[in-house]
């Protein structure tokens, strides 16, 4: 299995705009097989789909990110329910669902009420979660403990916890971390808190455009610099290349249950 999977990138952003096509080629190129999709809110979603009609390796979730609950989120949300439970076959994930709380205190308890529902639906539809958290770890593992159950599963999307939050995430038995570029960044102490994650509960990711690893940082980010992440878990763990494509990519594809969406190269 030699070859790289992007958990969590927004190609569909207006920041590809000018060079989709090309961006998706160079991602081909450097040997990504698969580009999941988080949603953000209702306006999201018809670029996202139109993207996953044209490219067959771009695999869509549906989901309300915190950050766009606002006083609207009724109506979004219920956007979004409509979306999964018309066609729960067409998502990998209930995603980008979570709790924001860097930005605005505004809507703490609505994106609380938010979160507990997307994990709710996911099980329902036994769909994992793929997790955005920022400055709200308490409030988050606070609704994951009355919520999680065994046949809960998903990601904590760009993770940037401490040692200790891993320590409590690996308590929930079917939760990966996900790793992108803020690994390449100097001072961001995560290459101290990448030895303490077993290999087999890690997966990776851009979050592109955003958070461009070294030596990228700065610019716009995309699926092929995945690469770079990938490099870096070389070099701190001191294991093969092949290792580290060989058990992300196989937590992937179990994680998403992604071989309902995607033909494999085996070359």
């Amino acid at each position: 299995m030699s070859f790289l999977i992007d958990t969590h990138a927004h190609l569909y952003a207006e920041e590809f705009d000018e060079d989709r096509m090309d961006m998706l080629l160079r991602a081909k190129q450097a040997g990504i097989q698969a580009m999941l999709l988080p949603n953000i809110d209702s306006s999201s979603i018809g670029p996202m789909e139109k993207l996953a009609a044209l490219e067959s390796s771009c695999i869509q979730m549906m989901g309300l990110h915190p950050t766009y609950v606002k006083e609207n989120w009724r109506e979004e949300l219920k956007i979004i329910e409509d979306k999964l439970f018309a066609n729960p076959s067409h998502y990998c994930a209930v995603g980008e669902i979570g709790m924001d709380l860097y930005w605005d205190k505004t809507f703490v308890e609505e994106q609380k009420e938010v979160f507990r529902t997307q994990i709710r639906w996911a099980k329902e539809l036994k769909l994992p979660i793929a997790i955005h958290v920022r400055k709200a770890f308490d409030e988050l593992f606070e609704i994951m403990d009355k919520e999680w159950t065994p046949d809960l599963r998903g990601v904590f999307h760009c993770y940037t916890g401490s040692v200790e939050q891993v320590k409590k995430i690996l308590k929930y038995e079917q939760f990966y971390f996900g790793i992108g570029g803020v690994l390449t960044y100097k001072n961001a102490g995560l290459q101290e808190v990448i030895p303490h994650i077993p290999l087999n509960r890690l997966v990776l990711e851009t979050d592109a455009p955003y958070l461009s690893p070294v030596p990228y940082r700065g610019k716009r980010n995309e699926s092929s610099y995945v690469a770079e992440v990938a490099g870096k878990i070389v070099d701190i763990l001191g294991i093969s290349m092949d290792e580290v494509k060989e058990t992300t990519s196989q937590n992937a594809m179990e994680l998403f249950q992604l071989h309902k969406f995607i033909q494999l190269n085996h070359d």
